[in-house]
């Protein structure tokens, strides 16, 4: 089983900056007063039910939403004004199998942005694919049309697609969605070691006990941001009831933090207002001590971020 992994704050400025912004498309707001941070090494999990906004996060940090209000920065540089160099791998389903490409050629397709000029890949691009395919175990399916493969395979594709522009940020939607436990486990683990040599990684996920428990870092979102900290701060009864609008107790049992999923159905409170959760920090001015959910030891992103 994984658990989580310690996580302190790097020091120097954020790999990605969301200032307030307000997003959606054509019109349709689906974002509204975002705001957060994310420092360099950061592995982080936007947590939420469908329809709550968390592929469109991702996609604001890729500068593929319409912006309506607020800032995005990816290493300081605005996306409105150069498109970031981000590996992305977006959900299986919305994939189109029939396209007649095999494995190697979707995984060059990560090196498409450095031959803007030429029709062809050099050696040595052909080569970091083939390292990476052979890294993530599927060389030997380099001649295969990606739509025999199985989920955690074609997973892999894409993962190796993004992998072979070496991304400092890497984004994943839903990477852990329609896999078997095994596959589940195996891309949870590779993305843990790509993290350890310094690649940020931010996915989105609804699986609750199977994924976000793990990871160092949660943001509970419902349109908005409505908590975000470590698991044990953010995986609690009334931040579930606000993020699913749904009761769902929380367990604690020999160090674990367990979820009973409930019955009932998730996502009713898809433009829910009410007020973000806050929490008592001990010590504090019982006047000022109402916060965002945070780590106790650091700040991620803007504590006063209402979503």
């Amino acid at each position: 089983m994984l658990h989580p992994l310690p996580h302190s704050r790097a020091p120097g400025e954020p790999i990605v900056e969301i200032k307030d912004v307000t997003c959606g498309y054509e019109k349709q707001r689906v974002l509204s007063g975002v705001s957060m941070k994310i420092m360099p090494g950061d592995f982080v999990g936007l947590l939420g039910p469908s329809g709550s906004g968390k592929t469109t996060l991702l996609r604001t940090v890729l500068g593929a939403v319409d912006l309506y209000e607020g800032e995005v920065l990816v290493n300081g540089v605005s996306t409105a004004k150069k498109q970031p160099r981000v590996g992305y791998v977006p959900q299986l389903e919305t994939i189109d199998w029939n396209f007649p490409v095999t494995v190697q050629e979707v995984v060059m397709m990560g090196r498409t942005m450095e031959n803007m000029l030429f029709p062809w890949y050099r050696k040595e691009e052909k080569e970091l694919a083939n390292h990476m395919m052979d890294r993530l175990g599927i060389l030997g399916l380099a001649e295969r049309h990606i739509r025999e493969l199985s989920g955690g395979q074609q997973q892999r594709v894409f993962l190796a697609r993004a992998l072979v522009s070496n991304p400092e940020l890497l984004l994943l939607d839903e990477p852990t969605s329609g896999v078997d436990i095994k596959t589940r486990d195996d891309v949870m683990h590779l993305l843990h070691d790509l993290n350890h040599q310094g690649v940020t990684i931010i996915i989105t996920t609804h699986e609750i006990n199977a994924v976000a428990i793990h990871l160092p870092w949660v943001v509970c979102m419902a349109g908005r941001i409505l908590a975000e900290g470590p698991p044990s701060d953010v995986i609690t009864t009334e931040v579930l009831r606000m993020t699913y609008g749904a009761e769902m107790p929380v367990v604690h049992y020999n160090g674990m933090t367990i979820v009973a999923e409930s019955p009932h159905s998730y996502g009713t409170n898809g433009k829910d207002t009410a007020p973000p959760v806050h929490v008592h920090h001990p010590g504090g001015d019982p006047e000022d001590e109402a916060s965002h959910v945070q780590a106790a030891s650091h700040e991620h992103g803007d504590g006063s971020s209402h979503v």
